[in-house]
């Protein structure tokens, strides 16, 4: 299949020729990585959906072989199923033809990296296994789970019981970890693929901090996800991990966890405003840190130069209290009138605040859907980047803080 977004000289190129042949040899394929957008393109579509990850493997099914395309866009998984034969070489094709700017292809054999560069050109690296590997066709990969029930990190956090088995009443726990690495392995795959996050090397891993970490179930998950080698469905990136958080008591807690799990990984007693590292983090991860400690993590975030930041805001008292006090501009008095649709408004305003801030400090931001944890039905996290481009101007911030006379925390912790 062909595509506008391909140029003719990109798609019969033979690197180009060589990956599609990787991904079709049903007999060696263990699986097939895309991800990243190439520079000046839209972005992937698959299903009529914008996806920012792209996983292909061979599968056996009732009804025969089949070659499985799974699409990852910011919050769900799609997973479509294709006859090997015709059926299966046009899926290739039309994946294929999106703008993927990365695509990691491994064999029983060999592996297959793919970089397309700014100029569109394909630039194809391939290196032998040292052995070769079993290649798994099960279909019932445990419904493609980042992290399996049966980890040893989800059985030492007891999200999981000794036999490997999520515990019914951690459901909700297992399903925000799951969701939660999605849009970790996401936004740090397009961030490699920039060039805005640093590939990361054994002697300077990467950095990823959790400020507010409590019992540590995310710092603990994502270290187990990104490390774990790419030929078991990790990313195989070399991390170092820090939690951060107030109570001592969970600071021994996660530091007796993590020597069970055999992590290296270090938990600093402390405020979010106040921790002291002794590097910069590339990454900073506040999910859930209550009112306005969510203003405290970005405004470290902001202060370290964070390369990626996720955060999963909790309740917004502070701007909340502050509508109650201030008259609403008109003729919007119908919006804070009564208690409930006040408290909505303020939480999306506090959210939306937050994200003009840190685009006029240099960060591309977006705010996406994020699974409700078991304490809150706050469902939304802040994704952002920093870039090299021009800092966003304030003058929405400004207009809106005006309008609505109030004094969001981040704005002036960044002043």
């Amino acid at each position: 299949m062909s595509a506008p977004n391909l140029t003719h000289e990109l798609r019969d190129s033979a690197e180009w020729s060589r990956l599609r042949a990787a991904l079709l040899d049903a007999d060696q394929l263990v699986r097939g990585l895309a991800s990243g957008r190439r520079r000046g393109q839209p972005a992937p579509v698959t299903g009529g959906r914008e996806v920012q990850r792209l996983e292909v493997r061979v599968v056996d099914l009732r009804a025969g072989r089949h070659l499985q395309v799974t699409s990852y866009d910011a919050t769900q998984a799609h997973t479509a199923n294709h006859l090997l034969g015709e059926a299966a070489e046009a899926a290739v094709d039309e994946v294929l033809a999106q703008p993927f700017a990365n695509w990691h292809v491994e064999t029983a054999t060999e592996t297959h990296q793919l970089r397309v560069t700014k100029k569109g050109v394909p630039m194809l690296h391939t290196s032998a296994r040292a052995e070769a590997v079993e290649v798994t066709r099960a279909h019932d990969r445990d419904k493609d789970r980042l992290l399996r029930g049966d980890d040893p990190v989800l059985v030492a956090l007891g999200i999981s019981d000794a036999q490997g088995r999520v515990k019914p009443s951690r459901q909700a726990k297992y399903r925000q970890v799951e969701e939660f690495l999605r849009l970790l392995d996401a936004s740090l795959s397009d961030g490699l693929a920039k060039g805005h996050v640093r590939t990361p090397t054994p002697d300077d891993p990467l950095r990823i901090v959790d400020l507010g970490c409590g019992n540590a179930y995310l710092t603990f998950a994502a270290h187990q996800f990104l490390t774990t080698p790419t030929d078991r469905g990790g990313r195989g990136l070399p991390v170092r991990m820090t939690g951060v958080d107030v109570k001592q008591q969970s600071a021994d807690h996660n530091a007796s966890v993590a020597a069970e799990l055999g992590i290296e990984a270090d938990f600093v007693v402390g405020s979010i405003e106040d921790a002291r590292l002794e590097q910069a983090p590339d990454v900073v991860l506040a999910l859930h840190a209550c009112d306005t400690a969510t203003d405290d993590a970005l405004a470290r975030a902001v202060e370290w130069e964070a390369a990626l930041v996720l955060a999963a805001p909790c309740c917004h008292h502070d701007i909340a209290a502050q509508l109650r006090k201030a008259p609403p501009p008109a003729p919007y008095a119908a919006l804070t009138r009564d208690g409930i649709l006040r408290e909505r408004l303020a939480d999306t305003l506090t959210d939306a605040l937050r994200a003009e801030l840190l685009r006029g400090t240099g960060y591309r931001v977006d705010v996406v859907q994020f699974v409700e944890s078991a304490h809150t039905p706050r469902n939304t996290l802040i994704r952002a980047v920093r870039t090299d481009g021009a800092p966003r101007s304030r003058g929405e911030y400004d207009d809106l803080v005006a309008a609505w006379g109030v004094r969001p925390r981040l704005g002036e912790l960044l002043s």
